[in-house]
């Protein structure tokens, strides 16, 4: 490389070299040195880049090099391009001159390839039929609709969801007891704060789970107590050892995350007696309910005591996240502490987006959308087996019967979950591990490492390159 200087109308430096030694690929060594160039203020927003072909002049590189850059940044937001006026920076947010952020430096790396467990193919969002089913919710809604509403959620969206859930997922439940909220883990966090209420000071949770669910339940006030993992689920036996003032306990009993395991129907009935014979609760995230692949349905817990299981659904992975729709299946003993504190934490949840979710169901238009996607999620599965079967035979798949995400058990003699994750990160491949889910470490003494691989978020066009990246980290070398 001839230069890590490049003038244009004022000289900037673009140091390379130290990136390119750290491992990064040409492309991304200079998107990485533009990115930092427009945190510190050392190119202002509205500032006009040099042409792709000066600029690779001027720092010795390929022309395309600085084109697939500057794409890629002009599609992260960094840049603006418009034909005819050249590239300039984006007239965004940007830290002052001469400040350096704090935040670890990993944000330099741009992620490639997003293997991220929990995210669903974005580019699958029907837009047409929403947008359709939008212009008729807004024709037929009554004025009311855009006022301010109760905290339960608009009628249309609760009958639906009611109609919908009893069929799909055998939920036994009626619009006065649904609730609409933005997320699982505001429903979670409103359930925590109503159990505290009345008179819970813990839960019992999954050996493996979500850290951020676990998170805000504590910050509700009640502390976490993890229960063992095996092939049938949570050992749930363990309920009856607890404090007597652990007043609920959260399961995901249809596919267990991270591990995959579906909760045994023994076990299942074990938690509900417990909650039933102790007045306390279980609280069903039905995580994955509506992809399985190779397994029969397995239907909610909720059905065999709507009074003691507390069920949580979301359409954050049928549709998209940035939705902020989910809902809870409500005990009439909780219906008006979570309907209380709902109010409490925003009043409602936003009316168009309940109205257009409803004329979806009510048209049969989101069970063929759930259909599409379950189809492409199998295929999506399909290859990451195939892949890996091929160029690492030695790593075993599993937690794949249901689902948009695998985990991969690495053989022995394997790289630790933390070098795996840092040479990942290296090659601009987001990935999770195993041991990043654990709610005690204690649960996780011994378990061998293991990757937790999303295989839903990359568009399709990325996939392959996706899993050849991903088979490249795991090749033995």
């Amino acid at each position: 490389m001839s230069s890590s200087w490049t003038s244009f109308g004022g000289d900037l430096h673009l140091d390379l070299t130290e990136r390119r030694a750290a491992g990064a690929g040409l492309r991304v060594a200079l998107e990485d040195a533009l990115r930092e160039a427009v945190q510190d203020g050392r190119l202002g927003p509205g500032t006009r880049l040099p042409s792709s072909r000066a600029l690779g002049e001027d720092l010795g590189i390929a022309r395309n090099t600085v084109v697939e850059a500057y794409g890629q940044l002009t599609a992260e937001g960094w840049l603006t391009s418009r034909q005819g006026s050249g590239t300039t920076v984006a007239r965004r947010a940007a830290p002052r001159p001469g400040r350096r952020s704090t935040r670890p430096s990993a944000r330099g790396r741009s992620v490639r390839h997003d293997l991220s467990a929990g995210r669903p193919d974005l580019s699958l969002f029907p837009r047409t039929a929403w947008l359709a089913a939008a212009r008729r919710a807004l024709a037929t809604a009554p004025h009311d609709a855009f006022g301010y509403g109760g905290p339960l959620g608009r009628i249309e969206l609760r009958q639906a969801l009611c109609d919908y859930l009893a069929r799909v997922r055998g939920v036994r439940t009626d619009p006065d007891h649904l609730l609409i909220c933005t997320g699982v883990t505001q429903g979670l966090g409103l359930l925590g704060a109503a159990l505290r209420e009345h008179g819970a000071r813990g839960i019992a949770v999954e050996g493996y789970g979500l850290p951020p669910q676990h998170a805000v339940l504590r910050a509700a006030g009640l502390s976490t107590v993890a229960l063992p993992l095996d092939g049938a689920g949570a050992r749930v036996e363990r309920l009856d050892g607890l404090d007597s003032r652990c007043g609920a306990v959260l399961l995901t009993p249809a596919h267990q995350y991270p591990t995959g395991s579906a909760l045994a129907a023994d076990r299942r009935a074990a938690a509900v007696r417990w909650a039933r014979e102790r007045d306390r609760y279980v609280v069903e995230d039905d995580y994955d309910g509506e992809f399985r692949y190779d397994r029969q349905p397995v239907g909610a817990m909720q059905a065999l005591d709507p009074e003691r299981v507390v069920y949580a659904g979301t359409a954050a992975k049928s549709l998209a996240p940035g939705l902020r729709l989910a809902w809870l299946a409500l005990p009439d003993a909780l219906v008006e502490p979570v309907a209380r504190l709902k109010a409490l934490a925003d009043t409602m949840s936003p009316v168009l987006d309940q109205l257009t979710l409803a004329e979806l169901i009510t048209s049969g238009t989101y069970d063929r959308h759930v259909r599409r996607c379950r189809l492409h999620y199998r295929r999506r599965r399909d290859q990451l087996v195939a892949a890996l079967a091929e160029h690492a035979p030695r790593v075993r798949v599993t937690g794949i019967a249901a689902g948009l995400h695998a985990v991969l058990e690495l053989p022995p003699g394997s790289p630790s979950e933390a070098e795996l994750r840092a040479r990942a990160e290296a090659a601009g491949l987001a990935l999770g591990t195993l041991s990043w889910h654990l709610a005690d470490r204690a649960v996780g003494e011994g378990a061998a490492p293991a990757l937790v691989i999303g295989y839903a978020a990359p568009p399709e066009h990325a996939y392959p390159a996706a899993l050849a990246a991903l088979c490249e980290l795991l090749r033995e070398r």
